[in-house]
């Protein structure tokens, strides 16, 4: 036969496309199969029970690594959080966040001898970047900042046997820049110290090393044990019996809605419900809580005495605890004609930050107009989240309106550069350590405040 004959002559030129398109949907049916809710879950329940033996081990408090950890953290277990990214460990973006100070760790570590940073990762790496990359740059910087003189303590301290020696050089090299711009916030570095009290030593738990019998908590260092909670998984999650590494990770694309503390509140109730009824559980358990859900009280943003700052929920409901509020996302209809009140009508994520930008200019004459005439008067800037666009908008109120010892002067004229903007926004993230400002919003800002002033 010829090559334009219409039959096949040998077995390899068969070819079967209902058979190769039902082999594909199979093996992917199969993967979501592995994948499910009820999977994760289980897989969450077993990554907590080593997460607590370490805890016991050591005697150390748990800190959630945010938002991945608290998932393998049982609420009444959980000492605190930390916002440390993993992509600030990412091969040559090795970064310290001025965004994330993450000092609120401190003072447990004082007050406990040191703590449990927890984290996970997903299939194929034993930890996750942040804790083998981010923290210990971070604990790198807080050593040299703020105990100059204690050298033993200055060098980054990697997971042993992990980094490769030139990816570990670059890394050291690049600390003394960051202990630089630490310092440049003008923070209180005396107190930072106090905070802390002693300098940071650092060990790994994770399923391959664990319990080093040489480190402990010690009177002359507080002990950082950054905990991996996954088994590290090399193969599909098929052939892992249903266990999923890092299970609790991107929880926005699995968990319908699900949170930690909904998880933990109801465990045993969605690890007997079957994958099908999952979901409609789910959304009934959120339901619940958002109808028990009590707004959490705003912050105060020191070192001023009368900004705060809060998400949408937190607004009370008599009206009467704050002179004046700022909402970036209510509807500027509901506000007009108001004599404390400020609508921005910001619209959500990048869209919300190119709002906030053009709404501004609202802001600078609503404060100066209401706090020339009683810098006394409290002022409450909220948004939807608490953690971005109120963050930016009481970013520009601070840099416009108040100086360095957080007392409102009145509207300032001088031109404004990144670091005198970063040293406002320093103070927002020690007061409140979730926000976390989105880079188009902190571009809208800097857009906004480093223009030549036109008054």
């Amino acid at each position: 036969m010829g090559s334009s004959d219409p039959y096949p002559v040998s077995l390899s030129a068969l070819h079967f496309p209902s058979a190769e398109q039902s082999l594909s949907q199979t093996l992917a049916s199969l993967r979501r199969s592995a994948l499910s809710v009820s999977n994760r879950l289980r897989s969450i329940e077993t990554d907590a029970q080593f997460v607590h033996d370490v805890a016991d081990h050591y005697g150390l408090p748990l800190v959630a690594n945010e938002r991945c950890g608290s998932w393998y953290i049982s609420p009444e277990s959980k000492t605190g959080s930390a916002y440390f990214k993993s992509t600030d460990g990412h091969t040559g973006q090795w970064d310290f966040s001025f965004r994330r100070l993450n000092l609120q760790i401190l003072p447990i570590a004082r007050d406990h001898g040191g703590c449990i940073i927890v984290d996970s990762t997903r299939r194929g790496k034993l930890m996750p970047d942040a804790l083998s990359k981010t923290v210990p740059i971070w604990c790198a910087v807080m050593n040299r900042a703020l105990f100059p003189s204690d050298t033993a303590y200055h060098a980054v301290q990697f997971p042993p046997d992990y980094l490769g020696p030139s990816e570990e050089s670059q890394i050291e090299r690049r600390i003394d820049g960051f202990v630089h711009a630490l310092k440049a916030l003008k923070l209180d570095i005396e107190g930072l110290r106090q905070s802390l009290g002693r300098p940071i030593k650092i060990a790994w738990a994770n399923r391959t090393y664990l319990y080093p019998d040489d480190l402990h908590k010690g009177d002359g260092y507080n002990l950082f044990v950054l905990c991996s909670a996954s088994k590290r998984v090399h193969g599909a999650e098929m052939s892992e019996g249903g266990y999923i590494q890092g299970a609790g990770d991107d929880s926005e694309s699995w968990a319908h809605g699900l949170t930690p503390p909904v998880f933990w509140e109801n465990r045993s109730t969605l690890l007997a419900t079957d994958e099908e009824d999952l979901p409609n559980l789910i959304h009934d358990l959120i339901a619940q809580q958002s109808i028990q859900k009590v707004g959490q009280e705003a912050v105060l943003v020191a070192p001023t005495r009368n900004l705060y700052i809060s998400g949408t929920s937190s607004l009370p409901t008599d009206g009467d605890r704050y002179d004046l509020v700022i909402d970036c996302n209510a509807n500027p209809q509901a506000s007009e004609g108001s004599a404390k009140k400020l609508n921005l009508g910001c619209g959500s994520a990048k869209l919300g930050s190119r709002d906030l930008r053009k709404s501004l200019d609202q802001v600078k004459d609503f404060v100066n107009a209401k706090l020339a005439s009683n810098p006394a008067q409290s002022l409450l800037v909220t948004c939807e989240t608490g953690k971005d666009l109120s963050a930016g908008a009481l970013l520009a109120i601070l840099c416009l309106f108040y100086d360095d010892n957080g007392e409102f002067v009145g509207l300032q004229s001088q031109y404004m550069d990144k670091q005198f903007i970063r040293q406002r926004l320093a103070w927002i993230v020690t007061s409140k350590h979730d926000v976390n400002p989105s880079r188009s919003t902190l571009q809208s800002v800097n857009a906004f405040l480093m223009q030549r002033p036109d008054y």
